[in-house]
């Protein structure tokens, strides 16, 4: 089984910062992909960003320019740091990752539990 294990979600002003982690765990032979999915009461869930193996990024186009996100292959961890945040970036942020298990098995996709993060105005 795979094990995500977020961190840094909080309170902050419009304006501030924060930085998410995510560290995977558990029998992981490979990572395709890390990324950061947000939902609000009543909505879907929506991608904000994204990180491939080899360093390819994806960015919702309403994070671009103020959200970044990177990732330390050896440790499997991946971080959003977040800047000039605003209210409508308040929501709970779910931690993803597409990996596989063994040498042929096939990629899946595991989900850590979410973290809160507010932005007051």
């Amino acid at each position: 089984q795979v094990q995500l294990e977020e961190s840094g979600g909080g309170l902050v002003q419009a304006g501030g910062s924060l930085r998410l982690s995510c560290a995977a765990s558990g029998s992981i032979f490979s990572v395709y992909s890390m990324g950061w999915y947000r939902q609000v009461p009543g909505k879907q869930r929506e991608l904000v960003a994204d990180i491939k193996s080899g360093g390819r990024t994806s960015y919702a186009d309403s994070v671009k320019g103020r959200f970044t996100i990177s990732r330390d292959n050896a440790k499997n961890t991946v971080y959003l740091q977040m800047n000039s945040l605003k209210p409508e970036d308040t929501a709970v942020y779910y931690c993803t990752t597409t990996c596989r298990m063994t040498r042929w098995g096939p990629n899946d996709d595991y989900w850590g539990q979410g973290t809160q993060v507010t932005v007051s105005s």
